[in-house]
Formats: structure tokens, C-alpha cells, sequence
């Protein structure tokens, strides 16, 4: 039996908008639910911990909304040991958090580094980007990756509030990135690293996820 975390967001405000965000329900709903109708055991954490700020709409995930609860454990509180597999579910919430914590990029280095598999779909390879490994390279240097697109980012009216281009920072880290039209499902696996452009694509992320663990 595998052991999945999957990591959500505790950022709730959108820039200076004055709107709420947080993780993407859906992005974390329908990976739970290949994970767990796989059989595999599956534990949720946020960054700060406690009951993390919700974004889109909830309906038909209730029994994911049940499982979460309102008390998830702290990222830094986690024992990366523990697990075969971390899944970053997006958000708009995770542009201000994730990059920003030392804890998440450790969990998400040493998961890595000890043969385990990574995902993130939409924003939530915003996780990403601040990992570097042993060797001291980026972990998507030379990578084939997906990520929430600059055309997707002007489509919400968003870019110019999100703190970067998720799309030109992964780039920037030597990424490659590739990408589907709008809206459409994009997964990317390299190796152990799979990454998802949209909403759209989390399910496949979590599929993809569980063929880079033999199932």
C-alpha cells in the first residue's frame, strides 16, 4: 500500500483585489478520488495547517470535503519519510505560499531524492520552483512540465495579480514547458515528476501519478 499527501494552500487572499482564494477544490477532490478508490492510503496537509480557505465550487465533493475535515496538519509538521508520493493541488492561494515555504520545498526534496513521485497541476507547481536538489540544480532544470499558461492567467484577468508568471518562472528555471489550449486536459509526466495545466487536468495528473509508482 502507497502512502499519497496531497498539500493545499493556506493563502485566502488574492492580491489586492480584496476577493478570496485558496485551493482549487476540484485539484484536490478528484486526485483524492483516484488515489483512494486505488486503495492507497491518503493523508491531506496545508502549509500553515488548520482548516485551509476553499476556492471553486464544492458541489459533488462532499465526501472529499468530509474526509478533509478542518483540522489538516501543518506542512512543516509532516514526516516526509512517510510517504511515496506528493501531490500539489492549485489554487490561486498557492502563488503567494508555496514558493515561499522552506518547509514545503525540503518535503517536496526529500520525497523526491528518496525515489518517491511528485505531481502538481494548475498553480500548484508554484511548489516547485524554489526546489533544488543535492546537486544544487533546480528539480525541473531540463524537465518536460505543464502548469497554468500565461494566456490561461490573462483569460481570468489575473495577470497582473498573481506575484509571477507561473509559465515564465518555470521557464526561467530551465523547464521545459509545453501546453494545451485553454482550458483543455494537459499532463505531463517526466520520470517521476508530473505536472497538469488546469482544473481539467488533475485527474489525469493523479493517474499519471500512479503509473510512475507501478500502480
Amino acid at each position: 500500500m502507497t502512502s499519497i499527501l496531497i498539500v493545499l494552500t493556506s493563502h485566502a487572499a488574492l492580491g489586492d483585489t480584496g476577493r478570496s482564494t485558496g485551493f482549487y477544490v476540484s485539484e484536490a477532490a478528484h486526485p483524492w478520488e483516484v488515489f483512494t478508490k486505488a486503495g492507497h492510503t491518503v493523508t491531506v496537509a496545508s502549509v500553515l495547517g488548520g482548516d485551509p480557505p476553499r476556492d471553486g465550487d464544492t458541489a459533488g465533493h462532499e465526501e472529499f470535503l468530509a474526509f478533509l475535515g478542518h483540522d489538516t496538519p501543518a506542512v512543516a509538521d509532516v514526516d516526509p519519510a512517510r510517504f511515496d508520493a506528493v501531490f500539489l493541488a492549485g489554487g490561486h492561494g498557492t502563488m503567494w505560499d508555496f514558493p515561499a515555504s522552506v518547509a514545503l520545498r525540503s518535503l517536496v526534496r526529500q520525497v523526491y531524492e528518496h525515489g518517491g513521485v511528485i505531481g502538481a497541476v494548475c498553480h500548484g507547481p508554484a511548489g516547485l520552483v524554489g526546489v533544488t536538489l543535492g546537486d544544487g540544480g533546480h528539480l525541473v532544470a531540463g524537465r518536460d512540465v505543464a502548469g497554468f499558461t500565461d494566456e490561461e492567467e490573462a483569460a481570468v484577468g489575473l495577470s497582473g495579480v498573481v506575484p509571477f508568471s507561473l509559465q515564465q518562472r518555470l521557464v526561467a528555471l530551465g523547464a521545459r514547458h509545453t501546453g494545451a489550449a485553454p482550458w483543455q486536459p494537459w499532463v505531463v509526466r517526466d520520470g517521476r515528476l508530473v505536472t497538469g495545466q488546469n482544473p481539467a487536468s488533475a485527474t489525469g495528473v493523479a493517474e499519471a501519478m500512479l503509473d510512475a509508482l507501478g500502480r
